[in-house]
């Protein structure tokens, strides 16, 4: 009878270790069976693959074992960091990043061989040959989405390289895509931020004034300010880009505040594009009543955004609040609440002054233009880093933007004129 007993135990430790087992088995396989596939796929000899742009312009093509870039050297060299390399050398490019959706991968049959997929993305292949043209060999970022849909249609990183003939030196930081694997002091392009928390923590933001004598005095240390802007209202310390004024409202309002802002914003986490992981900004908090606190609500002290990030926050102005999240693959289905729509239209029609209070609207023929200029001081003895951010308030071109060129000095008038080039050619070509 013992002998009965052990030996059903034993079976029954069996059998619940094969069922252990087989668990184990088919949760490794649902997470790693693509790349299981491709592995043993003969080096996906048998995968065919177009990846093209959102006019079938060819971006990319694998056929049967061959690896082939575009034709058209612009292409390639302006669409480098946004596809990658074959060699992987890119982590964030879409060869890498979407490889199941390129190789046909199915967790029920594995890669169909023969199966010719044809990957179409969201962005213009043409628009990002002239947002690279018009960056002018300089560092920086252009990204453009149509915030009613989330499409992606341009995302350019400079400097660049062409895959089929790199050179011997690569350029600082080439396997970074700008747009969402880097993060930059914002500069003044952060005061949309904190003049979030001010419409929606001051009252009477409205009927107050600030005065500008070209510096404010904090705790011992000297703020300047980019020129005397004498006595404003909110939206024209906005469209001056005071730091007077948002000195005092960042001391009025207190780091935790801001912080709050900054994460209801996203702009402290990373997030994701379909599958792309971005890099994450960060906010640090100041002492009340500290130099820090003033600088952190202008955009300076330790400020860190990704222009991703800042995408995102002009998206959802743009949008009554709500941020279509931006996607390389099509329409989003996706949608993130940021801030409310009351909030979200004061900030916008602030923005829309802006222009034509300060920025002039013939600096954009054509375009109904909502922005914001950022200077951003980097010290070491460096130029400025260049911002313009913001969003066109045209129901047939929903476009919103980021540019950034480093160290390009001014923001209006650097990146500004990039932004100014890209969007022309989105309206005009579209």
């Amino acid at each position: 009878m013992r002998k009965v007993t052990f030996r059903a135990s034993f079976s029954i430790l069996i059998a619940v270790a094969i069922i252990i087992g087989l668990g184990i088995y088919v949760v490794r396989y649902i997470r790693h069976g693509e790349d299981w596939a491709l592995y043993f796929d003969d080096s996906t000899s048998g995968c065919t693959y177009q990846l093209t742009d959102r006019n079938g312009v060819s971006l990319a093509t694998m056929e049967h074992g061959g690896r082939y870039y575009s034709p058209d050297e612009g292409i390639r060299i302006s669409c480098y960091q946004l596809i990658g390399d074959y060699a992987g050398n890119v982590g964030t490019g879409i060869i890498q990043s979407f490889e199941k959706e390129l190789s046909g991968y199915n967790i029920i049959t594995g890669i169909q061989e023969n199966d010719d997929v044809i990957l179409r993305v969201t962005v213009d292949s043409e628009l990002n040959k002239v947002a690279y043209n018009a960056l002018a060999g300089r560092k920086g970022a252009v990204i453009v989405s149509n915030y009613k849909t989330g499409e992606i249609l341009c995302m350019v990183s400079s400097p660049s390289i062409d895959p089929l003939n790199p050179p011997e030196k690569l350029p600082d930081g080439v396997y970074l895509n700008r747009c969402i694997s880097s993060s930059f002091t914002p500069g003044s392009v952060f005061k949309l931020i904190t003049l979030t928390a001010a419409l929606e923590n001051i009252p009477d933001i409205y009927q107050r004034t600030f005065t500008c004598t070209g510096s404010i005095e904090v705790n011992g240390v000297t703020l300047n300010c980019s020129g005397c802007h004498g006595t404003q209202t909110i939206e024209q310390a906005l469209a001056n880009s005071c730091n007077c004024a948002f000195g005092e409202l960042s001391l009025e309002l207190g780091a935790d505040t801001i912080q709050k802002y900054a994460d209801l914003y996203g702009l402290t986490s990373s997030c994701t594009i379909d599958s792309i992981v971005t890099a994450a900004g960060s906010f640090t908090k100041d002492t009340a009543g500290s130099p820090g606190l003033a600088w952190s609500g202008i955009g300076q002290f330790e400020d860190l955004v990704t222009p991703y990030g800042m995408l995102r926050v002009v998206s959802a102005i743009a949008n009554d609040g709500t941020v279509v999240e931006p996607s390389l693959l099509g329409i989003s289905d996706k949608t993130t609440t940021l801030i409310n729509k009351t909030t979200a239209d004061k900030l916008a029609d602030m923005m829309n002054y802006n222009v034509a209070f300060k920025y002039g609207t013939g600096t954009f023929p054509g375009l109904n233009i909502s922005a914001k200029t950022g200077t951003a001081q980097v010290g070491e003895g460096k130029e400025n880093h260049a911002w313009f951010v913001g969003f066109l308030n045209d129901d047939a071109h929903p476009y919103a933007f980021v540019v950034l060129v480093e160290n390009g000095g001014s923001g209006l008038g650097a990146a500004g004129a990039v932004a100014n080039t890209v969007l022309q050619a989105a309206v005009n070509n579209s």
